[in-house]
């Protein structure tokens, strides 16, 4: 018996973070890429060597860790930088992921939200992937909620996959049109059906 991988995805607004956080409170093993590279960032942590090797120390910190509002601009303003950096950073993402899987044990759900799975064909990672959806319209006036301009929203929805291709994509699909309650009741539902599962794996 292994730790049960869940993709859990959705487009921009779709609310798989409040899901996520919802998995994690009815006790799985919940965490992103986000999380893992500001864990590789801080201070001694290879993340952040990785960067000073690549970019010289005016990229860290003087506690030693990556200095996020300098890396940011340099990067993402030179393609080139931008695919030395994922070089160097997605293996050990990877590597502390499989960290995360094994230590959490025969039989758990270990979820990893992945916002781009259907666009990367990352499907075959996992055992079981979840897509949250909601009505296009909906997602955008959640983004704008959040302080993202309107069309800086729409520009980010119109690069991600369609939610037919998330779908088609997924294991579980929760549709989040409704309420608090309503989504819980879907996601303990979800939770209950991974645990089997993984119980089984």
């Amino acid at each position: 018996m292994t730790a049960l991988r869940v993709g859990l995805t959705g487009g921009i607004a779709s609310g798989k973070s409040t899901v996520g956080a919802m998995l994690a409170g009815m006790g799985c093993v919940v965490t992103d890429a986000d999380a893992l590279v500001a864990d590789l960032y801080r201070p001694g942590e290879p993340g952040a060597q990785a960067v000073a090797d690549l970019f010289g120390p005016r990229m860290l910190k003087p506690d030693g860790s990556v200095d996020k509002e300098t890396l940011g601009p340099a990067v993402f303003a030179d393609p080139a930088s931008r695919k030395r950096l994922e070089q160097a950073i997605h293996p050990l993402v990877g590597r502390r992921y499989l960290e995360i899987l094994e230590s959490a044990g025969d039989g758990a759900v270990v979820v990893f939200e992945v916002p781009l799975l259907a666009e990367t064909g990352g499907r075959g990672r996992y055992d079981a992937v979840v897509t949250v959806e909601a009505p296009a319209e909906l997602r955008l006036d959640r983004a704008v909620e959040r302080g993202l301009d309107r069309d800086q929203a729409a520009a980010r929805m119109e690069a991600q996959a369609r939610s037919k291709d998330r779908r088609a994509a997924a294991d579980f699909v929760i549709e989040n049109a409704g309420g608090l309650d309503e989504l819980r009741a879907q996601v303990e539902a979800l939770c209950s059906d991974l645990k089997r599962r993984a119980q089984r794996s």
